[in-house]
């Protein structure tokens, strides 16, 4: 719940920092910096719970450690990515895939009561997916309608759009 919760903070505080200081609203931009910004929040978590996040990961799975490490410096490179114009869209469609494939290790550490935080088997259970298989979708939804659909980020801006409007009237 925290992780929605800091992602529409950030991106409501981004646009009206954006709408200050370039006398426009930037959706995509305010989304791109809200989803960097937590991002880097959950890869702080690979290197701070570690422990628990090895135990998120089924038996057969190599490598746990070094593939919680490697998983939080992907959400770092990524939150870098969507900030680069040039990256921006690539990057959108590598997210997608990670949280699609991040999904069933998702759902393995609620089957076993994982807690990430503690390290133990005493998590929420499979009543967390209630909550996170939606939050996954609407990550997935959010990347894609700010990283990827919106190419042109001017088309998002709502002072462009009325520009734009009143040069056709």
């Amino acid at each position: 719940m925290e992780v929605g919760i800091t992602l529409l903070t950030v991106f409501v505080l981004s646009l009206f920092i954006i709408k200050l200081t370039r006398k426009t609203y930037r959706f995509a931009l305010s989304a791109r910096i809200a989803m960097s910004s937590m991002l880097v929040l959950t890869a702080m978590g690979h290197f701070m719970f570690t422990k628990g996040m090895v135990m998120m990961m089924p038996p057969f799975i190599p490598f746990k450690t070094e593939l919680v490490y490697f998983t939080g410096f992907v959400e770092i490179a990524a939150a870098m990515g969507l900030l680069l114009p040039g990256l921006r869209v690539l990057t959108g469609w590598l997210l997608i895939v990670f949280f699609i494939l991040i999904l069933p290790v998702n759902i393995y550490a609620a089957m076993h009561q994982v807690d990430m935080v503690t390290a133990t088997f005493s998590g929420d259970g499979l009543h967390y997916l209630w909550y996170r298989i939606p939050l996954q979708l609407f990550f997935i939804g959010w990347i894609y309608l700010s990283a990827i659909k919106a190419k042109n980020p001017r088309l998002l801006s709502i002072t462009s759009n009325m520009q734009i409007f009143k040069k056709n009237k």
